[in-house]
């Protein structure tokens, strides 16, 4: 240990509170707040589901354009510097959105939220591997996806507040609101997060000096080898089933509760936070476990757990078998991207990891953005969310089976 390393605090620990942050911002308010938002703005907006489902689509889109782009942006220019710009962009895109008079203005500023959330959560998850060595990356990880939780638990309770006290203008009240959020995170993360440890002279959290040159070594291979592995484009692939089914879930989880199983605003916010709870530690938890048995297994058993949740919703399972499906999805809620950005890691070393994220989050985004039009297409042609969600998990029963083929292997080593 090092002369700074040993004064306190290892300043990794608050790169990744402050990844965290980034996440609630990036993810929780930009993506999952609309989720919360949609009945009355869907109201408000005259929107048929399928108009609904495709604001999301939109969004998710520019979240795809941005999401390679900002993972290479990041190896090149620095994490944070696309990351403040990325939460920037985020916030003046959710204050337009908050001043859209119709589908066409709702869209196009659920674009540009999407553009900027892509520039900063894809970079700040590459940021974790260049932060903490190779046996802490999956807790790391795990840590920061649940900046989600934190979302949910706080759009729960507080939507409906804010709905009910400006009632037909709530909405946008939200979107305000969340975007002045944004813009606060986006100070801090210019002045707190750093580009690596070495820019602070330190090593990472959990590094040796052997695993310290071993990821210094990591990083010669040029950027190529990141698109021609295998292991990657096969991770890819697998993350696909999890952008397409959780985004139905996650979209119209407050829609179905509001519109098709008799819940009140209120309720379903509480019903969201207590989703919210339980998927607080979700990313940890799953995130550990896949440094101790391994990516795939993992990986495997999270999209089992999420098939049964989706399909609670898909089959009319009642009040108790709602709450049974929003529990299971919190217990793994964001924990498939943690573990994708520790296999990223893994296959490509500390210093490619970003673009390699970026690479297999393209896959994720285009499941991601055929989701909710493909949902919402789906309800308003049987009149029921229901077949959409059935939809959803089985989507995650070819996840299991993408996950146990998987055999990530490091650069350097030959595949077999």
């Amino acid at each position: 240990m090092n002369e700074a390393e040993s004064r306190g605090l290892h300043y990794g620990w608050i790169v990744l509170g402050m990844g965290t942050l980034v996440v609630f911002a990036a993810l929780g308010l930009a993506r999952f707040g609309y989720s919360m938002v949609l009945p009355p703005m869907q109201a408000g907006l005259a929107l048929d589901n399928t108009q609904a489902g495709a604001l999301a689509t939109v969004n998710l889109i520019g979240y795809l354009v941005l999401s390679a782009l900002g993972g290479a942006a990041a190896s090149r220019f620095g994490p944070r510097a696309v990351i403040v710009t990325g939460l920037a962009v985020a916030a003046s895109g959710m204050v337009l959105t908050g001043l859209a008079q119709g589908f066409a203005g709702a869209a196009a500023w659920r674009g540009v939220t999407g553009l900027g959330s892509g520039a900063s959560n894809v970079p700040v998850m590459g940021l974790m591997a260049a932060w903490f060595a190779p046996r802490r990356r999956g807790l790391a990880s795990g840590v920061a996806v649940a900046g989600s939780s934190i979302a949910l638990i706080a759009l729960g309770p507080s939507v409906p507040a804010i709905l009910a006290q400006y009632g037909d203008t709530g909405w946008r009240a939200c979107w305000f609101i969340f975007a002045a959020a944004t813009l606060l995170l986006a100070i801090l993360a210019l002045l707190l997060l750093r580009n690596s440890p070495t820019a602070v002279g330190l090593r990472p959290v959990g590094a040796t000096e052997e695993a310290t040159d071993a990821s210094a070594a990591s990083a010669a291979p040029a950027w190529g080898l990141v698109y021609r592995r295998r292991a990657v484009w096969h991770l890819g692939l697998v993350y696909v089933a999890f952008g397409f089914a959780y985004v139905i879930y996650i979209t119209f989880f407050v829609k179905y509760l509001v519109g098709e199983a008799g819940y009140s605003q209120a309720e379903a916010g509480r019903l969201f936070m207590t989703m919210g709870w339980f998927s607080l530690l979700c990313g940890l938890i799953w995130g550990s476990v896949s440094d101790a048995i391994g990516r795939r297994g993992a990986m495997a058993i999270v999209y089992v757990i999420q098939a049964v949740s989706f399909a609670l919703f898909g089959f009319d399972s009642g009040a108790t078998g709602i709450t049974i499906s929003a529990i299971l999805f919190g217990l793994t809620a964001w924990s498939i991207p943690a573990i994708v950005a520790a296999g990223c890691g893994d296959i490509c070393g500390s210093r490619l990891a970003p673009a390699a994220l970026g690479f297999v989050t393209l896959f994720f985004g285009i499941g991601q953005a055929a989701g909710p039009v493909a949902a919402g297409a789906i309800a308003d042609a049987t009149g029921s969310l229901q077949p959409a969600m059935l939809l959803a998990a089985g989507v995650s029963i070819l996840g299991v089976l993408g996950s146990i083929t998987l055999r990530p292997t490091k650069i350097g080593q030959h595949s077999h």
